[in-house]
């Protein structure tokens, strides 16, 4: 059962990030990966909103199987982001490269930050 949630969850989560990579990608008509950033903070976001309910015990550990593990699992992406980034520096847009290595980590931190605080508000 376990097993299958979390595919469940990967199975709405994947194309969940390609659609928001395209959508937010056609919208910017840059270099910077804009797509791959938005789906990845997204993810921290949901992801800590998912924890700040798991820790006030509001949800199931299906739950976050399916929520955490799948979903969240299959919409951010370490792979694509250093791929990305790499990609950045053999083009020599370095600065971009960095750029997109400070921002996604603080970004994506901070994304989990707010969303743990909003679901602990919202669940204690």
């Amino acid at each position: 059962m376990r097993f299958l949630l979390v595919m469940l969850g990967g199975a709405v989560g994947a194309p969940l990030r390609y659609l928001i990579d395209r959508t937010v990608q056609a919208h910017h008509d840059t270099t910077f990966p804009w797509g791959t950033f938005a789906a990845n903070v997204t993810g921290s976001m949901i992801l800590g909103i998912l924890t700040g309910a798991a820790l006030s015990e509001a949800v199931s550990q299906n739950v976050q199987l399916l929520v955490g593990t799948g979903l969240c699992g299959a919409l951010t992406t370490y792979s694509t982001f250093s791929y990305e980034t790499l990609s950045l520096v053999e083009a020599g847009a370095r600065f971009l490269a960095v750029v997109n290595v400070v921002a996604s980590v603080i970004a994506g931190l901070g994304a989990v930050f707010i969303g743990l605080t909003l679901a602990q508000a919202a669940f204690s």
